[in-house]
């Protein structure tokens, strides 16, 4: 398999910090990625480096066979899908959930004159099924539910058939039926052997859908543990990842986290 993501010695430095310090890392064809770490860790800084909208200070940076610095990054970005807050601001609120979609097709944000084909419109419409949009085509975007506003999203990161798929913790702000029914969409999108690349962004790890395969720790920009879930997803690896004891167990294809007890 090739890599459709590559840092090496990658770091990003603002004000004298380093937001991300020093990260060699690959993802895979078909490999699902999650990436977990307490607040600033450096996670969103990661992802926005793999989306080509930051560049690093030092190391360097191949996303889809294409290096950062070398490449137009507005010719290689269609090919990324990204869904995060960032990307929600963007968007007007005036806008019904099927025009939100849409407009990835032509790399907009807001409708003007576009000229939508049938081709386009139906696969706006397909991806918005497959998660549970169907109902609110016509809604506007500014009226949904947390819930209904990440669907809409992925489904717009979908549209433009990426091939890396970047997400910003797409479960924050939900309740846990929200959550839950989001894990279980996100479940059935990362078995699809024809679904794209996938890295998410997360600070729990119930947020991992089944069919992710692998997952990466950051803590103050650095890499704790990096590769498969089954191998690496442990409770030493995450009490060094959140700074404090904590017990990692999973149950079926689902997984847990709590502290230990005071004593």
């Amino acid at each position: 398999m090739s890599d459709v993501l590559e840092l090496v010695d990658v770091s990003v430095v603002r004000d004298g910090r380093a937001l991300v310090d020093q990260v060699s890392w690959s993802v895979k064809e078909g490999e699902r990625w999650a990436i977990l770490g307490p607040n600033g860790a450096g996670k969103t800084t990661l992802l926005n480096v793999a989306s080509s909208y930051l560049f690093p200070t030092t190391g360097s940076v191949s996303v889809l066979g294409e290096t950062l610095g070398r490449v137009d990054v507005f010719e290689l970005r269609p090919r990324i899908g990204m869904a995060g807050i960032a990307m929600a601001e963007k968007l007007p609120r005036r806008q019904t959930v099927l025009e939100t979609v849409l407009t990835a097709a032509y790399g907009m944000t807001a409708t003007w004159q576009e000229d939508y084909e049938a081709v386009d419109e139906q696969r706006a419409r397909a991806f918005l099924d497959r998660l549970g949009m169907t109902e609110h085509l016509d809604r506007r975007f500014g009226t949904l539910s947390e819930g209904e506003r990440k669907r809409t999203l992925i489904a717009r990161a979908m549209m433009t058939d990426p091939e890396l798929l970047l997400l910003d913790e797409p479960a924050a702000g939900l309740d846990l039926g929200g959550r839950e029914d989001l894990v279980r969409r996100l479940g059935r999108l990362a078995r699809d052997t024809y679904a794209p690349s996938m890295i998410m962004v997360t600070h729990h790890v119930e947020e991992i859908a089944p069919g992710f395969t692998h997952v990466l720790m950051l803590n103050q920009g650095k890499v704790v543990a990096a590769g498969p879930l089954e191998l690496e997803l442990n409770s030493g690896n995450l009490s060094r990842c959140f700074g404090l004891p904590l017990i990692v167990e999973q149950h079926d294809d689902r997984w847990t986290a709590r502290g230990l007890p005071l004593r």
